[in-house]
């Protein structure tokens, strides 16, 4: 699955407007205006493989979901004589769907069965241990790289979860 499609998924899951989005990516430290954003958003899934990985590059989502913990949950205050940098975890194209699992559920404040639950909804049936593989560090033991499949299901649960009318 593209950046670009994960923004745009999580965008209409969480109803997230577009000065919202200008005011999450400038917490993460990527300068976006609102018509930006709605440039970016506008942006053709079908169109050059290149171009997409150019429009919204790994770094970028990551600022994005850097920004959206603090949109969320506050600024994390440094303890005396520690800087505030924000994490960027995403090394590869193969982990940025465990990263993306990972910030979200720090920034809407998921417990694993606030997870579990998303992905029922979405209409996966996880284990708390295929979550837990999913939400390791790369590298660790059991990890398990997340497919776009689980971002998909992810991602489904999550509009089912707050979109309801």
């Amino acid at each position: 699955m593209e950046n670009i499609d994960i923004l745009k998924r999580l965008r209409y899951a969480l109803d997230i407007k577009d000065s919202d989005m200008a005011e999450i990516f400038k917490l993460g430290g990527v300068m976006q205006t609102k018509a930006q954003v709605q440039e970016l958003l506008a942006f053709k899934a079908d169109s050059d493989t290149d171009s997409l990985k150019n429009i919204c590059n790994n770094h970028m989502l990551e600022s994005f979901l850097n920004g959206f913990i603090t949109f969320k949950r506050g600024r994390k205050e440094a303890k005396p004589g520690e800087s505030v940098k924000p994490n960027f975890l995403i090394e590869d194209d193969r982990n940025v769907n465990n990263v993306f699992l990972k910030k979200v559920k720090i920034a809407l404040a998921f417990t694993g069965e606030d997870m579990l639950a998303a992905f029922k909804a979405g209409g996966a049936e996880l284990s708390n241990g295929e979550l837990s593989a999913l939400l390791r560090r790369e590298g660790q033991r059991n990890y398990k790289v997340c497919g776009d499949r689980y971002i998909k299901v992810f991602l489904k649960g999550l509009s089912e979860r707050y979109r309801k009318k």
